[in-house]
Order: C-alpha cells, then structure tokens, then sequence
C-alpha cells in the first residue's frame, strides 16, 4: 500500500496512455482510438491505482480519443474518482509544455494525474526523476510501456518541476 506524501510533498502520476490501434494517415492521428489490446489494460491500470491508493486529486487528460478512452476506462475502478481537465495543450506534448500544464493546474493539489503520449511524457519522467530505487530508475530509462504509470514525489511541490527534483516512488503496467 501507498503510504501519502510526506507534508508539502506533491505527488504527480504520469500515466501513458493504453495500446492504440496502429497508426494511419498522420492528419487522424488525434482520433485514433484504443485497440483491443489497450481496452483490456486500461482498467487495469485503473485497478492498481486503486489497490496501491495513488488517489488524484484532479486529473489532467490529452484531448486526443486514445487518452480519453485510456482515462475513461480507468475510472470504474476508483472509488471516487476525481474531475478530469482536458487541456489541448496536452495532446503529443513536450515536456515544457507538461510543465506549464502541471503547473497552473496543480497549484494547492497534493496528487495529480496526467494521461498522455510518448514521447513526452517519458522525458518528463526521466528527467524529473533524480532518485530513487537505482532498479526503478534503470527500469523508467528503458522505457515507458502503454498503460503504465510512474509515481513522481516532489519534495518541494510543485514548484519543484524541473530536472532531477523528483523521487521515482513507483513504477507499474500490465505485463503481457
């Protein structure tokens, strides 16, 4: 179980969004939808959310279809699920711009979910993560599957959203 942050510690869960169906003319990237794959793990995901009590505060969500769906069929398994933000600046974003998002949306929350895309929210993970388990760490360098989660503390909150500030806490996805 999940112990809370310590005091003005916040919490942030980066969430990948699930399996999609495979990519076809780059103009309907966005409506891209989940495939069979995905629709199985998200709820999942969902599932360790709640079992290992990460509770979002707020939850902020890529417009795109595929992280609309990732969310949507996570949200079934929490037992009070929070209010979801879909911020167009999210969708294919770069860390940076995860960082503005974070950061006027997380201010006074202690844990927030963001349901986005590789490539960006991997290099946000790694470059956020300045500790932690050296297997963890090694783990997230590796790479961030679809569906997974990485669990990112911040000591300072979240004014400490910059590189090497934040403690890998965790790290899940569904195994195949």
């Amino acid at each position: 179980m999940s112990p809370d942050p310590a005091p003005h510690t916040s919490r942030l869960l980066l969430v990948r969004h699930a399996k999609a169906v495979p990519k076809g003319d780059p103009a309907e990237d966005f409506e891209r939808g989940l495939g069979e794959r995905g629709r199985a793990d998200a709820p999942r995901t969902g599932r360790w959310l709640a079992e290992s009590r990460y509770r979002p505060d707020l939850v902020l969500c890529s417009p795109s279809r595929r992280t609309r769906q990732t969310w949507q069929l996570m949200v079934p398994a929490l037992a009070d699920p929070p209010d979801a933000v879909y911020d167009d600046r999210l969708y294919n974003a770069a860390p940076n711009a995860l960082v503005t998002v974070l950061t006027e949306r997380g201010s006074g929350l202690g844990c927030v979910a963001l349901v986005g895309h590789n490539t960006g929210i991997h290099e946000l993970a790694t470059a956020l993560c300045g500790s932690g388990p050296a297997e963890l760490l090694e783990q997230l360098k590796d790479g961030f599957p679809t569906s997974g989660v990485v669990v990112v503390d911040l000591a300072g909150g979240w004014g400490d959203l910059s590189p090497g500030k934040g403690r890998l806490t965790a790290m899940w996805s569904p195994s195949h």
